[in-house]
């Protein structure tokens, strides 16, 4: 290449990567088999922690199994590149804070290495967003680049995917020649789809943020309040503003899981509409498919959970977790490990309105749960009394 040639392409890049930065997305990059100079290329332009959640390359073949989760049946192939994405944008759910558009990418490629190789040169490339699926086949001509040309070749597609999937228009540049051959191809996922994919456990869960507030807090924590929220009504609000106050900071949501321990999952038609109620109360609201506690702390470690006395009561209750009190320490404290913690409002339970000292937590798990005063709040009121009082 030129050196004319070269300056136009480091500018091309920088003003890529200025661009990405610039938007509001997140990602989290896996890459295996080339595109590693896309990396340094995100990481050098100010502003890469804006975007840059977690890259990870899987270069053996033991890490890339043990982050797939199996063993593939090709480690370069379309099928892979889109199983990594989809990996990543639920890795970059976690990392993300909530309602943040979040970005997976995933990169399986098979360049020219030290040995001849028999078959093509070929690289796979997948970005997952919210609603779209992209995936790039290319087969590059066998004996025109060097390894390290090949890999400057996946990293510029690369970023360019990124820019895609970021909304950031780039600059019409030609990385590939006449023999090399290209295939891209795109799916689009409305929501109701994404909500069955969320149903069958293929995503971790979805943000809607119908919330106008703004925080400013560099802090990472969420303060989740969980529920049916059938119906949302002004107790569960005043409870998590509540909750707010006292936490100090940290991103208020709250949550319904898809997916319930006793009862059919809900329907997407139910999720839909239990979701509106958010929106006209301008609340933020995740949809998981989670509807045990240490489950939901796995999902959303750190984070404080606001419950009521009565789940105070089934959680220290060793007969859900098999009759064995030992079992029931050991979850907790999984738990406790990872930074969760339970803020508990008073309620009724069995017709006593009780509070956290009501109950004898174990020693070990005290500090894991905090009062919230009853002369802060009581809710006195269930959704379940609301129906039925309303004849819902």
């Amino acid at each position: 290449m030129s050196v004319e040639k070269t300056i136009m392409m480091d500018a091309w890049i920088r003003g890529v990567v200025e661009a990405i930065h610039s938007a509001p997305h997140q990602t989290v990059l896996y890459l295996a088999g080339g595109a590693s100079q896309a990396l340094g290329w995100l990481m050098s332009v100010p502003g890469a922690s804006n975007t840059v959640l977690e890259a990870v390359v899987p270069y053996s073949r033991m890490s890339f199994v043990q982050l797939l989760g199996k063993i593939p049946s090709q480690h370069c192939s379309r099928q892979t590149a889109e199983e990594m994405a989809l990996l990543a944008y639920n890795r970059g759910l976690k990392l993300s804070s909530p309602g943040d558009p979040v970005v997976g990418v995933g990169f399986t490629g098979s360049l020219a290495s030290s040995r001849p190789k028999f078959g093509d040169h070929r690289f796979y490339l997948s970005t997952r967003t919210s609603d779209r699926l992209s995936v790039s086949t290319v087969t590059l001509s066998k004996g025109l680049r060097t390894r390290e040309q090949e890999d400057t070749v996946s990293s510029q597609l690369l970023l360019k995917a990124i820019a895609n999937a970021c909304k950031v228009q780039t600059a019409s540049v030609s990385h590939l020649t006449e023999s090399d051959m290209s295939d891209e191809h795109e799916t689009h996922f409305s929501e109701d789809q994404e909500l069955e994919q969320l149903i069958d456990g293929k995503i971790c869960f979805k943000v809607y943020s119908f919330s106008s507030e703004t925080y400013t807090s560099t802090a990472e924590r969420k303060i989740i309040l969980s529920g049916s929220f059938d119906p949302l009504h002004e107790g569960h609000i005043k409870l998590l503003e509540v909750a707010t106050s006292i936490c100090g900071n940290g991103y208020p949501c709250f949550e319904i899981s898809s997916v319930n321990a006793d009862k059919p999952p809900l329907s997407v038609s139910q999720i839909k509409d239990r979701v509106k109620q958010f929106e006209k109360a301008g609340k933020r609201v995740i949809i998981s498919n989670q509807p045990y506690f240490y489950k939901k702390a796995e999902l959303f470690p750190g984070s404080t959970f606001v419950i009521g006395a009565d789940t105070v009561a089934r959680l220290i209750n060793p007969k859900y977790y098999g009759g064995d009190y030992g079992k029931m320490l050991e979850v907790l404290d999984g738990c406790k490990r990872i930074g969760c913690t339970f803020l508990v409002g008073g309620r009724n339970v069995d017709g006593v309105f009780k509070v956290l000292e009501d109950f004898d937590i174990p020693e070990t798990l005290k500090d894991m749960f905090v009062s919230i005063p009853a002369d802060r709040f009581r809710m006195d009121v269930s959704s379940t009394e609301i129906r039925k009082s309303t004849g819902l």
